[in-house]
């Protein structure tokens, strides 16, 4: 079966053209020529079927479409999935974790400075390029936002429509009453979730108190002590099943 391309068209409604990044790669290397079938997504949660349309020469080729047929994608999530990650001193890691989390689906993702940062400046014009890349990969036709680091105590103070969790490595005597709950049992499938991880040293023990103050609940996301990376890209996938689950389908038995 022949691979089926899908470009990344965010004014492709308006414009009914690609970006030049991605008219590039439809001309220059998958050679697409007049008449060709081409698969494109404004990001947004919108498919366009259409054919090619090559305009243009040189340095700054054109690749129009003829749009034929358009899409509404319904994602299989079933409300919002946020993420909020304190970005990692290796910024590779952050990367490669948005790059599977957007894979696997959710809708925005948050970057948090914390006390304990190592990291405290992000350029977000890479990581909307990996992003980007991951949602044609997968073939999604919505593009997870991506925040400006923001100081966590402003993030926290910020409204949001939904559960709010912190997921953290301290007991739960060591801030208050009560036990953390494992984060699959406490996510509710019609509520939009927001998830905040932090950075390689933890939140501090006050930044723990703030957030639950301000309505975050403290949450597990298992046994294992987890990297900053991989502790993101498990709380993505644990509320992604959760949001998708379906416990009396032939599929889940």
């Amino acid at each position: 079966m022949k691979e089926q391309h899908l470009f990344y068209a965010p004014e492709i409604a308006t414009t009914h053209a690609l970006n030049g990044d991605d008219a590039a790669h439809a001309l220059r290397v998958l050679r697409m020529k007049e008449g060709d079938e081409l698969w494109a997504t404004d990001g947004r949660g919108t498919f366009y079927e259409g054919t090619a349309l090559p305009g243009g020469s040189g340095k700054h080729p054109e690749c129009f479409v003829d749009i034929r047929h358009t899409t509404t994608w319904q994602r299989p999530w079933r409300s919002d999935i946020h993420l909020a990650v304190a970005p990692t001193k290796n910024i590779d890691r952050i990367e490669w974790m948005m790059e599977k989390a957007t894979e696997v689906g959710l809708d925005a993702f948050h970057l948090l400075c914390c006390a304990n940062s190592e990291r405290r400046v992000v350029k977000t014009e890479r990581l909307e390029k990996i992003v980007v890349s991951a949602m044609k990969q997968s073939h999604k036709a919505l593009k997870p936002s991506i925040g400006e680091l923001t100081d966590f105590r402003k993030f926290i103070a910020q409204p949001f429509e939904g559960d709010k969790f912190i997921a953290h490595c301290y007991c739960q005597s060591d801030i208050g009453d009560g036990e953390k709950a494992f984060l699959f049992d406490v996510v509710r499938p019609d509520v939009p979730t927001l998830v905040l991880i932090g950075p390689e040293g933890d939140f501090s023990i006050d930044e723990v108190k703030a957030a639950e103050a301000a309505g975050f609940r403290s949450i597990s996301l298992g046994e294992s002590r987890l990297r900053t990376e991989t502790a993101a890209l498990t709380a993505v996938v644990h509320t992604y099943l959760r949001k998708t689950w379906e416990p009396n389908s032939a599929a889940n038995r």
